[in-house]
This record gives structure tokens, sequence and C-alpha cells, in this order.
């Protein structure tokens, strides 16, 4: 599945907001990875950052967190006419759970080597055995993205040498 490269209007303003939550969750002790869901008008109905460490729990993951709160804002679990914009390309729980709620398009800034499941390791995105194809715009605001997260592991990776 090939990836859009020529978005449908400036996802720059959304990621932005993004990064000032990821920065939000890491101040809190997370991962810094910030997710917003905006719907169909452009406006953020949903906003949400890792909060792994903060609730001691694998799901809570920024995009999981961000559909969980677009569904209680809507009254609905389908988010057809959405776009979530996420800091790092989605996992395959998260790719999974996008997936299953239908959103329109995803918009992420860095890519994950390691596990991306929108691009870099897998495509769930559009893969047309599932019910539901995505489009994905990647790269948005991409080194401001990059540098926040290899700020942070950097930073982890010299407090356990100390």
């Amino acid at each position: 599945m090939k990836l859009k490269t020529s978005p449908d209007r400036d996802w720059t303003p959304y990621m932005k907001r993004a990064l000032e939550l990821a920065k939000e969750g890491e101040r809190l002790g997370d991962i810094p990875i910030g997710a917003v869901v905006v719907d169909a008008t452009g406006k953020i109905i949903a906003e949400a950052y890792n909060e792994r460490e903060i609730n001691r729990d694998p799901t809570a993951h920024a995009e999981v967190l961000a559909l969980k709160r677009a569904s209680e804002v809507r009254g609905e679990w389908r988010m057809v006419g959405c776009t979530l914009v996420v800091t790092l390309e989605p996992c395959v729980m998260c790719s999974g759970a996008l997936s299953l709620s239908r959103v329109d398009r995803v918009v992420y800034g860095a890519s994950d080597p390691k596990a991306g499941a929108m691009g870099s390791i897998y495509e769930i995105h559009g893969d047309r055995r599932l019910n539901h194809v995505i489009d994905v715009i990647p790269g948005v605001c991409l080194e401001e993205c990059r540098t926040t997260l290899l700020t942070f592991f950097r930073s982890k990776r010299d407090k356990t040498k100390a």
C-alpha cells in the first residue's frame, strides 16, 4: 500500500499540538508520544499522550487513549470522517485499533523502524484482508518529532550509565 505524499490540508498545527502533549507526557515520566483526533471540520475532538508508565497499563498508548476519548465525545466508536495525528508511527496494537475505529487517515511525524505498523515493518493500514483501509501521511514535522524521541531516549541511556 502506497503512503500519501501530498496531504489534503496543512497538518502542521495539529502535529504541533501533538508534540505539546508528548512533552507533557514526558514531564510526567512517560515516552513522549502525543496524539490528537481531528474531525472532518478540522476541530480537535480528543487528545492524549502516552500513559503506560503513569497508569501501569501496556495498552495506554496515546493513539488508543485519544480514540477512547473521541468515542466519548462523539457518542460512538466509529471515527468515520476523522484523522488521527500522532508524533510516532503507530505500532501493531494501535494500527489495529485505528483500523477497527474506521478513521479515515493517520498523519504521523517520525517513522518507527522497530515497531512501526503503518509502513516501516507492517502495513496494517492497507491490508485489504481487514475491513477498513486507512490513508497515511508520514513525515509531518519529522525533525521535531524525531528529535523529541531521540533526546528522551539519549537522556534515559545517560541516566542508566550514571
